[in-house]
């Protein structure tokens, strides 16, 4: 049982048990405290609902189209593959370039891949080609965004509440794959798929704006991360090309156990394990004889 003591007036106050729960709570959103996090977050939390309506639009409009297979493997290769080739590449762009005018500008190029899908099933002249080229470009777009993205969390938080910044980010882009689907199937079934399209290329006008309103003079930087100075100082480092970071970050791996196996697992599940949501809308309608609603969900 949990004792409640008083102090010298007859005042209750609370316990060691009862601060450490209410100071547990308050650490699981440790990294909110940082005002520039928050405004990254919480525009990632509407424009990652859009994302994931229109994976679920972009599907279903294929399937619609061609009623193929095949097709939809195509173009969720299309979209995907950039990301796995170039990915590495963005990584190295990452650190040379500011992360945030990075951010603005993929997260500008998204918004207007989502409106120009909008227009183009809107006015009822898509054609199977157009998703596929959209597809590719949102997947170039992708893997610039995806490693600056996550590069840029370092500089908002420090490597201090970085652990908890990654698991607010891991815990939203779960919820945004619940929300997401679910809303989107109820948005088919009662409008049609265009306005998903519509939906998508408008939620990112809130990860824009908190990238826009974000204080760089509050961004921590690599100079000023705990231990930077002294590594600098140290080991100082020429100045490198693209293929020598490169390079560089391929030996890594290939030298550090640890974390060679973290690529290996995460790579087979993702070759394996994730692609399933590829052939959803067919199995949705060919084997649950489901609309979109039971795709969505």
């Amino acid at each position: 049982m949990h004792t409640i003591t008083s102090d010298h007036e007859g005042h209750s106050v609370p316990t060691s048990i009862e601060q450490q729960q209410v100071k547990g709570l308050l650490r699981t959103f440790i990294a909110l405290r940082h005002r520039n996090f928050r405004l990254f977050w919480f525009g990632q939390m509407i424009s990652l609902i859009g994302t994931w309506m229109q994976s679920i639009g972009q599907a279903w409009l294929v399937l619609t189209l061609t009623h193929s297979a095949l097709l939809l493997g195509v173009v969720g290769a299309l979209q995907f593959l950039p990301v796995l080739i170039l990915t590495l590449f963005g990584g190295v762009l990452a650190d040379r370039l500011p992360k945030r005018t990075m951010l603005l500008c993929t997260q500008s190029f998204a918004l207007l891949q989502a409106a120009v899908l909008w227009i183009l099933v809107a006015t009822g002249q898509v054609q199977i080609w157009h998703v596929m080229v959209l597809a590719s470009l949102l997947g170039l777009t992708n893997s610039l965004d995806m490693p600056t993205r996550q590069a840029f969390v370092v500089e908002m938080v420090g490597r201090e509440d970085l652990p908890n910044a990654i698991a607010l980010n891991s815990s939203l882009f779960n919820m945004a794959r619940v929300l997401g689907p679910g809303l989107g199937g109820l948005i088919i079934a009662w409008l049609g798929v265009a306005p998903l399209f519509l939906l998508n290329a408008i939620s990112f006008i809130a990860v824009i704006v908190g990238l826009a309103l974000i204080d760089t003079t509050k961004l921590y930087s690599h100079n000023t991360l705990p231990g930077a100075k002294q590594i600098a100082a140290k080991q100082p480092v020429a100045k490198q090309t693209t293929w020598q970071s490169l390079r560089e970050g391929l030996a890594y791996i290939a030298r550090t156990p640890s974390a060679l196996m973290v690529i290996v697992v995460i790579g087979a599940i993702s070759l394996f394990g994730i692609n399933f949501n590829v052939i959803l809308p067919l199995f949705a309608t060919e084997v649950l004889n489901s609309g979109p609603q039971g795709f969505g969900f």
